[in-house]
């Protein structure tokens, strides 16, 4: 059966093919990226997001600065240019390193090939988080989630999207609350979007109807994903992903993050030790390029904030689900996983 979303990232004819999350949920289009600097400008504008997105794009971004770079200083540097690019998302850099060692070690050939590599574990990696996560979730459950990670954020399939895309084709009918993700509106428009050609019944509301939801006994579950996820369990997210976890503690309602072992970043002890990028502040002055706010208003555009570990109710990983005390449960899944390659 064909999946209704095409794959988020490929590689065709020495180019990227991008889907231009920019122009969802109006329109379903593509950019080609020949250049690295055009993959950063994909990265920086958002036409792609999503931290395991992020990894698979850095990673044949080298592979593309490999196959028309002259010399292995050259690509170096454009491996540094993809990582500045989004400071937040550990895969990134994840990415972007893998290819580059097996550029060193084999050229064009080894770049391409571990990037392709990254791409189909990817999608393999968020099938087996969708089965460990929608084991969590009871028949019928009302899901919350926050941001977009979906497929649009992965390769493929999704990570805590998946989970609830798991959930539903085993026959469990889950009902998802999709919060809008303010400021730049990725539950509104990507989260939304999947779920409309996924088929799954799901509702949008405010972001600031979560605690009302919540206090009515309306929300069974909240599932996100992560961009990172620090050693001791602290998971820095999408803006507003805090508070969403302080309102499920208070109502005593599971908190699940769903992400790759690629998110764990165990160097990253604790969450202050990560990096939150700040992004243009005419994206919290504007809406869909129309401006709502005086243009002489100061704004504050945090990308990410950061849940601290004591809120959050299970991790659920490729390879298994993650409890309290997570530097021993997340080492343990890391180790796991480094035996597989």
């Amino acid at each position: 059966m064909r999946d209704p979303i095409p794959p988020t990232i490929e590689w065709r004819r020495d180019r990227i093919r991008l889907i231009d999350q920019r122009e969802l949920p109006a329109r379903l289009t593509f950019v080609e990226c020949a250049t690295v600097g055009e993959v950063c400008g994909a990265i920086r504008s958002m036409a792609v997001r999503g931290a395991p997105a992020l990894g698979a794009t850095g990673a044949y971004g080298v592979a593309l600065a490999a196959r028309h770079a002259r010399g292995a200083a050259a690509v170096r540097s454009a491996a540094e240019r993809l990582v500045a690019t989004r400071p937040t998302a550990v895969n990134l850099a994840w990415g972007v390193a893998r290819a580059l060692d097996a550029y060193e070690r084999s050229g064009f050939d080894g770049a391409l090939a571990e990037a392709h590599r990254i791409a189909s574990d990817d999608v393999a990696a968020n099938r087996a988080i969708g089965r460990y996560g929608a084991d969590l979730l009871p028949e019928g459950s009302r899901v919350m989630t926050h941001c977009n990670a979906g497929a649009l954020a992965c390769v493929g399939y999704g990570t805590a999207v998946g989970v609830i895309r798991a959930a539903a084709e085993a026959g469990k009918r889950p009902h998802v609350w999709v919060g809008e993700t303010r400021p730049v509106l990725q539950g509104a428009r990507l989260t939304a979007w999947e779920l409309d050609r996924l088929g799954i019944d799901a509702t949008l509301v405010a972001d600031t109807m979560a605690a009302s939801l919540m206090g009515r006994g309306d929300v069974d579950v909240v599932v996100v994903g992560a961009d990172r996820i620090a050693a001791n369990g602290d998971v820095a997210n999408k803006i507003g992903t805090y508070g969403l976890a302080v309102l499920a503690a208070h109502h005593d309602v599971p908190f699940l993050v769903a992400a790759p072992t690629s998110t764990i970043d165990l160097s990253t002890p604790d969450g202050g030790a990560i990096e939150v990028e700040e992004r243009d502040a005419d994206e919290v002055r504007c809406v869909a390029g129309t401006r709502i706010a005086p243009a002489r208003v100061t704004a504050l555009n945090r990308a990410f904030d950061v849940t601290p570990a004591k809120l959050v109710t299970a991790i659920v990983t490729e390879q298994g689900v993650a409890r309290r005390p997570y530097a021993r449960s997340l080492a343990r899944l890391v180790r796991a996983r480094a035996r597989q390659r």
